[in-house]
């Protein structure tokens, strides 16, 4: 692929897979906190005793995922399969940005904080929508970002919120104004470097990874200290040594993935291994933590270039990987690869989940789940991420590993998916996780590319979806202790935004036309639609008010697949 510019290179990806790149942010300008009604006096500080208990507690949405378990279940029942067609808008948050929107919304004892693309967040009354107060970032002169201007949410602490931008900065907000108490720099954005997801915070340390595995950059997981945002840690998801890795010649399912080991260890040897520093590896999506190993668990992305492998010889660890580290000291503890020498640009995205599930000898054990591009959901031992169980295919798949040529060869799943970086869902009683997937045929084109430099796209070539073939969604129920689909449901358009299961035996998930639908978790029955105006392309949340049960999700449309844009955050509720 030439050098050419960010801007050019977007008509290419855009004809390749739905991808949008941004260069100069000159869509917002000034940085501002403007205030409506003065702020609830219900609104409470988020102490660790709070976030540790998340899980079971039904008045708050604490975490993006519900909990640093992140399995989106939500235990309460007031609505459920026998009253769900009764669901109706309780209201509407507009926000100012129409554009993309994946935001998973906070909820504080009925303060909602939610994200909007550009970094704008809006304080509101979780009840009735009115607005406490609108902070909007300033951008920086670069923002060099993949797939959207999208924000994935804020994380809370004590009086404080923090949210990353989308060039590069962690900033912290008092949570009760929205005045900023301060702002570090991340990584420099004109390395390629970004921030869409939403951080977490644990015992004082704020946890983010990057994007930027489309522009050459070298991925990381960082911790920074909550009071101050001086760096306590970095882990590099790209080693300086020994990223080469075992030169394994299969994926995680035993499948054959054509590499030509001899000729990736005649390269390694003429060009020697320094391209550390821009075999990208960016972590998406926010981390899981179990508190009692104290361990941090994420997935990493692709390896940069996207499908030109020659300049990266070798596994290029840890991209394509599940990857566990100590929260104390960010130290290496294990990590389990599903793809060595990615060239098709099926990263590792969704979240990590943390759950139980049989171990090979049938007996119970805490495991870690992650649903990946390829299409299968994969269950790992929680302590040594051991591979336990990889599930059914739940799209499908051809072709696999066929290599990308120069006039295009054709793989299922396409570079898209199977499970993009839509969270999953865990239903502990039925042991089913709840995965979005999308079919979307490509073919993967090649091209020599040397590094262009970090404000550019980098993807050696290009994978173009097929005009001509259908594309679709699938929501897929999958057994975690046997790996088989319980249940599938197919939508119209691929499916892309997460899932939310709830002790009421649902599961909400919504669909690039604007669908938001509810189906029963046991038999993947659907039993209520609302089409919400524009994408509901979002992880969906729930809370409760005043003993009032509410389930959100944001109608802003979605960016990758170029779904119906909108500004709003549309809340349900039952009469």
């Amino acid at each position: 692929m030439k050098n050419l510019s960010s801007l050019t290179r977007l008509s290419t990806c855009l004809i390749a897979a739905g991808f949008s790149a941004g260069v100069f942010a000159g869509e917002i300008s000034g940085q501002s906190t403007t205030t409506g009604k003065p702020m609830s006096k219900n609104l409470v500080p988020v102490t660790q005793q709070l976030l540790n208990a998340s899980a079971g507690d039904k008045n708050h949405w604490l975490h993006p995922n519900g909990s640093y378990e992140q399995t989106r279940y939500y235990p309460a029942s007031q609505i459920n399969t026998s009253n769900v067609a009764k669901l109706r808008p309780a209201f509407i948050v507009q926000t100012a940005v129409t554009e993309s929107s994946e935001t998973a919304p906070l909820v504080v004892n009925g303060v909602m904080f939610l994200t909007t693309s550009y970094n704008h967040v809006y304080a509101v009354d979780a009840a009735t929508g009115e607005e406490f107060w609108h902070y909007k970032h300033k951008m920086g002169p670069v923002t060099t970002y993949c797939c959207g201007p999208n924000n994935r949410g804020v994380a809370a602490y004590n009086d404080m919120l923090y949210m990353g931008t989308l060039d590069a900065k962690l900033v912290a907000l008092n949570a009760k104004t929205g005045a900023v108490v301060w702002e570090t720099e991340i990584a420099d954005p004109e390395k390629g470097y970004s921030e869409t997801m939403a951080p977490t915070v644990v015992d004082g340390k704020v946890l983010i990874g990057t994007n930027g595995g489309e522009y050459g950059i070298r991925g990381f997981v960082k911790a920074f200290d909550a009071k101050t945002g001086n760096l306590l840690w970095t882990f590099y998801t790209i080693p300086e040594k020994g990223h080469e890795g075992v030169w394994a010649t299969a994926d995680a399912t035993g499948r054959d993935m054509k590499r030509n080991i001899a000729n990736e260890k005649k390269l390694l040897a003429e060009h020697g291994g320094d391209f550390y520093q821009t075999l990208g590896g960016g972590v998406w999506m926010t981390p899981a933590v179990d508190l009692s190993t104290r361990t941090v668990y994420f997935v990493v992305g692709n390896p940069s270039p996207d499908l030109y492998g020659d300049i990266r010889p070798g596994d290029n660890l840890y991209t394509d990987s599940i990857v566990a580290v100590d929260l104390d000291s960010g130290a290496y503890k294990a990590h389990f690869q599903y793809i060595a020498h990615d060239v098709w640009d099926l990263d590792a995205v969704s979240p990590v989940i943390i759950t139980t599930a049989k171990g090979k000898d049938g007996k119970d054990r805490k495991v870690v789940i992650h649903g990946g591009k390829t299409g299968h959901v994969y269950v790992h031992d929680a302590k040594t991420l051991e591979l336990i169980r990889f599930s059914e295919a739940m799209i499908p798949q051809e072709n696999m590993w066929v290599l990308p040529t120069a006039n295009g060869a054709r793989m299922l799943p396409g570079a898209n998916g199977g499970v993009e970086w839509s969270p999953m869902a865990v239903h502990p009683k039925l042991r089913l996780a709840y995965a979005a997937n999308l079919h979307q045929p490509m073919t993967y084109h090649v091209e020599e590319a040397g590094y262009p430099g970090g404000d550019k796209l980098w993807l050696g070539g290009a994978f173009k979806v097929i005009p001509s073939e259908k594309q679709w969604g699938r929501l897929s129920a999958v057994n975690i202790d046997t790996g088989k689909v319980a249940w599938k449901a197919d939508t119209d358009q691929p499916l892309m935004g997460g899932t939310l299961v709830t002790g009421g035996d649902l599961v909400f998930t919504g669909e690039g036309n604007g669908s938001f639908n509810a189906y029963d978790a046991k038999s993947g029955k659907k039993l209520w639609s609302f089409n919400v105006g524009a994408g509901a392309n979002s992880p969906p949340i729930s809370y409760t008010v005043n003993g009032k049960q509410y389930i959100g999700v944001a109608a802003g449309g979605n960016t990758q697949l170029d779904f119906k844009r909108g500004n709003s955050y549309v809340v349900f509720a039952l009469p």
